[in-house]
């Protein structure tokens, strides 16, 4: 065990437990100053202090002694926000590099209008990939025209992979200071949880709850959610929707390269009318479906408009397979918002058990749920069991585990971009199997949920958005 490691674990054994760093020392009958040191690494607790700790903070006994990491068991989640949390329009190329610190930025901005400077200082995978992604670039923009500096600090130990601080300054003086962590979706938290939460609404937390209590009702998932949003939530679908066919017409019209350095070329409008003259059925679809794919991804890598779905850097799954089917099948929009809200209610809940980001757990939680999400949306659309819609979901997110996140320069390019049309046919073929095999599945949509948790902590830290490890490593 390394002594950041060390450090790491006594931090976040405090701050589980909601405690400064006061209160905490308080607790052991120690000084702040001797937490402190502990924290930053630069003094090592003796064995029986770290005893003392365990036991009053309720940890496993073995929690500090363990040669590879261990996991503070997580509390049982109380219940699932809104979709609106899950489903948001913005700009790319990530909604965790971008959107989530742009939301951190204003809220940050609105309690310091006074402020004549700004710093903001980037750790761990916005530090490491945030040049890539243009972090530094929308923390300018969104508090102009007060200047910004932006600090990228990849040494420092801290609780979350995508930990921003920003200090407000007016003059010499410090009007203020406050830590944010960008969890994926374009969402954000604060170290005490209250001023970036979001109402919980869903009381239920597991698929099999959920499914029970439809069964019960004689409801659809998508009357689920409408029994807990209200009508107002088909509104905010449709917004929802017409983003997303936007993404694609925008998309499939616009040619050139990609911005970043890697001259990436736009491919979604050569693949949307490279037909060949004999083409048969299944490849038309599969051109189609993945022109949509790349048509979306393509203009969140230009920070064009895109819906999270989960995330910006998935947001080309779940659009691509709605629109080609709502053309094959002449599926109505109401139908089409009622598959979101299933895919929605999907998606919602990995984002409670598990995760849906690239810096926590890998791509597996990115494209992964995207897949998932889509696949339920699907076999929605096609009024299939829940039973069938579960097995599509689950198949999406098991052939989607230990997917890495290493893209290469830390843009949302490559493979992110080929990623999104792959993941998209995939959802398809998972509710053709789907409604074929659900009889005999094995494994539910919730054991894998946590099984993509598990496998996103054991995952090394140099594939989960760092660009240290895998493609990452490719020089172009």
């Amino acid at each position: 065990m390394t002594e950041k490691n060390l450090s790491e674990k006594i931090t976040e054994l405090r701050k589980k437990h909601g405690l400064s760093q006061k209160e905490f020392a308080a607790k052991l009958g120690i000084n702040a100053q001797t937490v402190s040191r502990w924290e930053r690494g630069a003094t090592i607790p003796s064995a029986e202090s770290l005893l003392a700790i365990t036991k009053h903070l309720n940890a496993p006994s073995d929690y500090f002694f363990t040669a590879s990491e261990t996991r503070l068991p997580t509390e049982a989640p109380k219940g699932m926000e809104s979709l609106r949390e899950l489903y948001r329009i913005g700009r790319g190329p990530s909604s965790s590099h971008t959107m989530g610190p742009e939301r951190a930025c204003k809220l940050f901005q609105r309690k310091h209008p006074n402020a004549d400077r700004f710093t903001a200082i980037l750790y761990g995978s916005l530090a490491k990939t945030g040049r890539g992604h243009a972090t530094d670039t929308v923390i300018q923009s969104t508090l102009a025209p007060t200047p910004a500096e932006v600090i990228f600090d990849t040494a420092t130990a801290v609780p979350h992979p995508n930990t921003l601080d920003l200090q407000a300054y007016k003059g010499n003086d410090l009007l203020g200071t406050q830590r944010f962590f960008s969890v994926g979706g374009g969402r954000i938290a604060t170290e005490n949880g209250t001023e970036a939460d979001a109402p919980i609404l869903y009381p239920l937390t597991s698929f099999s709850e959920i499914a029970e209590h439809c069964r019960t009702k004689r409801m659809r998932l998508w009357q689920y959610v409408e029994e807990i949003e209200g009508n107002e939530i088909w509104e905010y679908l449709a917004e929802v929707w017409q983003t997303m066919q936007s993404a694609i017409e925008n998309g499939l019209h616009a040619d050139g390269i990609l911005p970043g350095g890697l001259n990436v070329q736009r491919k979604a409008r050569y693949l949307h009318n490279l037909q060949h003259i004999d083409e048969t059925a299944e490849t038309r679809e599969n051109r189609l479906v993945c022109s949509y794919a790349f048509a979306v991804s393509e203009e969140n890598a230009a920070g064009g408009t895109i819906v999270t779905a989960p995330t910006c850097g998935a947001s080309g799954v779940l659009p691509a397979v709605l629109y080609y089917q709502k053309d094959k099948h002449r599926f109505t929009d109401r139908q089409i918002l009622e598959a979101l809200a299933t895919a929605g209610l999907i998606g919602n809940l990995i984002k409670t058990n598990a995760s849906i980001s690239g810096a926590e757990c890998g791509c597996q939680a990115e494209v992964g749920s995207a897949c998932a999400m889509a696949s339920a949306a699907l076999a929605e659309l096609f009024n299939l069991s829940f039973d069938k819609i579960e097995y599509a979901a689950e198949i999406a997110i098991e052939h989607h585990l230990g997917l890495t996140c290493d893209p290469i320069c830390g843009l949302v390019q490559i493979p992110c971009i080929e990623r999104n049309a792959v993941a998209a046919m995939r959802a398809i073929n998972a509710v053709n199997l789907s409604s074929f095999l659900s009889d005999t599945r094995k494994i539910s949509l919730d054991n894998v949920i946590v099984i993509m948790k598990e496998t996103g902590w054991d995952m090394s830290h140099r594939y989960k958005e760092t660009s240290e490890a895998g493609l990452a490593n490719i020089q172009i």
